[in-house]
């Protein structure tokens, strides 16, 4: 019961966090595709993680999946969008 309050409250905070950056946007655009694959890998990461290495697992797994969804998303942006993509790459 304890784990599952604590992957609970990572989940939670995850969705507050990712509310947040949702709202600085513009609202036509909508996520980048980096956005995208940085969450979706995240989350991806971090229940893999999870199930195969416990509370240490599922850190490890969630920020591996971070980078390796942002790298993703970030040749998607590149290849889709070129103007987007150098708008932020300045961040």
């Amino acid at each position: 019961m304890k784990t599952f309050k604590i992957y609970f409250l990572m989940v939670f905070a995850f969705l507050m966090l990712a509310g947040s950056a949702a709202q600085a946007q513009t609202p036509k655009k909508g996520w980048s595709n980096k956005a995208k694959g940085a969450a979706i890998g995240g989350g991806a990461g971090a229940v893999t993680g999870a199930v195969l290495g416990g509370t240490k697992g599922a850190i490890i797994g969630g920020a591996a999946g971070v980078v390796g969804g942002g790298l993703i998303g970030r040749n998607k942006d590149k290849k889709k969008d070129p103007a987007r993509y150098e708008a932020y790459r300045k961040k």
